[in-house]
């Protein structure tokens, strides 16, 4: 029978419908609670978030305001101890204020004397050194602390965090299920993946990264490629929003010429089905699991998001990234794989015949990486276990 309840505070980059972090949030909590009832632990979390009626909505759990300092310390005073985490949190490439938010809130729990827990973020790139003493002071103080790769490890040791003190242990988005899969079985049977007119769905996710969109029409230039040596169906998943959907617009308008556009998930008998490569815009998706659903259902799928990437390899989908940041390529390595190109130089000629090599060899590529996977998979629940173990020792 569970014992009393533990309220934990969730602080990370939560409400912004960027389905990759919500990901990481649905993730987190059901990895929580899954080690909260085998520890007989009743685990409350409560969502630091940027909206935090659609986080409720969502996940059935409590949520406050991110940015509302009443709400904020009301949550942190009255918890058991806030977690940082996942994602890639503690990197000042995108702007100079993140560091400092997730350090302050992690310094306001241990000003009230709460545990604070590190869960799989990805730190860096660090631009900014005079950052590195600020993270040592609060990450040695911190009860537990994982990173999910190699690389994010390293940094911290060069700040001067001690090595004995950090877990390496996968994204958390790798232990995400399917609504209707079970540990040790498939979400869906790979046998699908294909369109009602037999066209293999080849999942695309895109970014905006270069001013000039030079990457876009390197990508666009690919996909051209791509479908005059296979019948495909171009999926494209916009991971974040209308930004992600603009840049998918971007990339179709420069195939409409050789490339007919369907709607949806059709690709049945239609005029469509009379010509070769189609492609198609997924609609917005609120619920993480919905895209992943989106992506258990590719063939193969070629991305710039990061957890376009995960899912991917959650599901055992073929996979080809495209890298803009160390983070990409830091999660690739983990599957013994390279980037097919960057944002700065993109062979096109090359990554579609790369695509095509996939296609040719899907069941191959899954055989390939299945220990691996599984592998990342049984090791994501592993920061929530320490979490819990610690609290459950400590009440």
């Amino acid at each position: 029978m569970a014992s009393k309840v533990t309220r934990i505070v969730l602080s990370g980059y939560y409400g912004f419908n960027n389905s990759g972090d919500e990901a990481v949030l649905l993730s987190i909590l059901t990895a929580l609670e899954r080690a909260g009832e085998e520890a007989g632990m009743a685990i409350e979390p409560v969502v630091l978030s940027g909206d935090p009626e659609t986080t409720t909505r969502l996940y059935g759990v409590q949520a406050v305001h991110r940015m509302k300092p009443g709400a904020l310390l009301g949550a942190i005073r009255s918890s058991d101890g806030l977690i940082s985490g996942g994602g890639s949190l503690l990197q000042d490439a995108t702007s100079s204020k993140t560091i400092p938010y997730y350090l302050g809130v992690l310094k306001l729990a241990q000003w009230f004397r709460k545990p604070t827990f590190i869960y799989s973020q990805g730190v860096g790139p660090v631009n900014r050194q005079s950052f590195y003493p600020y993270i040592r002071h609060v990450f040695s103080r911190s009860a537990y602390v994982s990173v999910r790769d190699r690389e994010s490890a390293e940094l911290l040791m060069r700040m001067g965090v001690g090595q004995d003190a950090i877990q390496v242990v996968p994204d958390p988005v790798m232990g995400l299920r399917l609504p209707s899969s079970k540990p040790g079985q498939p979400a869906l049977d790979h046998g699908k993946g294909f369109d009602a007119s037999g066209r293999p769905y080849v999942g695309v996710s895109l970014r905006f990264w270069n001013q000039d969109r030079s990457d876009m029409d390197a990508i666009a230039d690919m996909l051209l490629q791509l479908s005059r040596m296979r019948k495909v169906h171009l999926r494209f998943l916009p991971f974040h929003g209308a930004s992600d959907e603009e840049a998918s617009r971007y990339v179709m308008k420069k195939l409409e010429n050789e490339v007919s556009e369907v709607d949806g998930l059709c690709g049945g008998p239609s005029a469509a089905a009379e010509v070769g490569t189609v492609m198609s815009l997924c609609a917005p998706l609120e619920h993480p699991q919905s895209m992943l659903q989106e992506v258990s259902q590719c063939r193969v799928l070629v991305g710039m998001r990061l957890h376009s990437l995960i899912y991917a390899a959650s599901q055992e989908v073929p996979l080809a990234g495209i890298s803009y940041d160390p983070k990409i390529d830091q999660f690739l390595h983990r599957l013994q794989e390279e980037a097919i190109g960057t944002t700065a130089k993109l062979d096109a000629a090359r990554a579609a015949s790369h695509m095509c090599c996939l296609l040719d060899d899907v069941d191959g590529w899954r055989e390939e990486h299945h220990k691996a996977i599984t592998l990342l998979k049984q090791e994501a629940d592993q920061p929530a276990q320490q979490i819990v173990q610690w609290l459950r020792h400590k009440a």
